[in-house]
């Protein structure tokens, strides 16, 4: 492929987000879908120069059907052809719609390990089936479930405890039963109302606790909500509870922790915890209703 150049450079670093083609079928592979092949490293042995072959010049990722080619043979993905303006980003050819179907066949011949090898997926998958499998492999690595800012650490459960612990500061408790109180001076304040005050620690597992205000339509409320540290089929064996109140009034919530592999947004944005309203809230607080001070207790437990 070709380097230094500046046409290339300038095409990479556009932000634009480029989805996958969705249009062109990939070529027949003499594979079913979920077929996976539990081969030893060596066992599958790709010629680099053959797989770079397969990478895109202009976004570096692997190319599917349809793949592209000018009248000179260089290749592209069909997911940034528009972005080229129908010119050859190596030799600015005119692309025209010429598919290289040699390469495709190449490409249905390969097999090739998951991505995810490192973390412990020892799969060996047809080429145009790897990525279907690589987007839901269960050995994929979580994305860090701060929810306080746009954190890009990904990587398996025990580092990202270690890192929500060491760069995040976040309390770490032993146990399934939380007893907690949150305060803020001033409750009318909705933006930057933001805590993961706690990751628990039982059942030989991790929960991350979370507690936010936010607006549902033009009113202000607070949700708390439990995460679970691990897929969504192990979440299902865990249960949890969320209760708020005082002056022997108090509202309950039981559910199931949902997967750190859903954002906290889209926990949130689904009112899946326990939602209180901010005059119930201010209420709860007691006093002079000028300050939230809310206590939330809870316990986890195993189904």
């Amino acid at each position: 492929m070709a380097c230094g150049n500046t046409y290339l450079d300038d095409i990479r670093n556009n932000p634009e987000v480029i989805d996958l083609p969705k249009s062109g079928e990939p070529m027949e592979a003499q594979h079913s879908d979920d077929e996976v092949h539990h081969l030893t490293k060596s066992s599958v042995t790709v010629p680099s120069s053959v797989r770079e072959l397969l990478d895109c010049p202009v976004c570096l990722n692997a190319m599917y059907p349809p793949i592209h080619q000018c009248s000179n043979g260089h290749t592209l993905c069909s997911a940034c052809k528009p972005r080229v303006h129908n010119r050859c980003p190596t030799c600015r050819h005119e692309l025209g719609n010429i598919r290289c179907l040699a390469l495709e066949k190449v490409a249905a011949s390969l097999d090739l390990p998951c991505k995810y090898q490192n973390f412990g997926c020892m799969g060996i998958y047809p080429y145009y089936n790897k990525l279907k499998h690589e987007s839901q492999c269960t050995f994929r690595p979580y994305n860090c479930p701060y929810a306080g800012s746009e954190c890009i650490i990904v990587g398996d459960i025990p580092s990202l405890v270690t890192h929500l612990k060491d760069d995040h500061k976040v309390d770490m408790h032993n146990g399934n039963t939380f007893n907690h109180r949150y305060v803020k001076s001033n409750p009318h304040e909705v933006e930057n109302a933001t805590w993961m005050l706690t990751v628990f620690s039982c059942f030989g597992q991790y929960f991350c606790l979370h507690f936010e205000a936010f607006q549902l339509g033009v009113a202000p409320v607070y949700i708390a909500f439990l995460r679970f540290m691990g897929d969504e089929e192990e979440a299902k064996n865990y249960g949890y509870s969320l209760e708020v109140g005082s002056t022997g009034r108090k509202l309950m919530w039981q559910g199931v922790p949902r997967s750190i592999r859903d954002s906290h947004r889209k926990v949130r944005d689904s009112y899946d915890g326990l939602i209180i309203q901010r005059n119930m809230a201010l209420f709860f607080s007691g006093g002079d209703r000028k300050e939230l001070k809310l206590r939330v207790t809870g316990r986890i437990w195993k189904e």
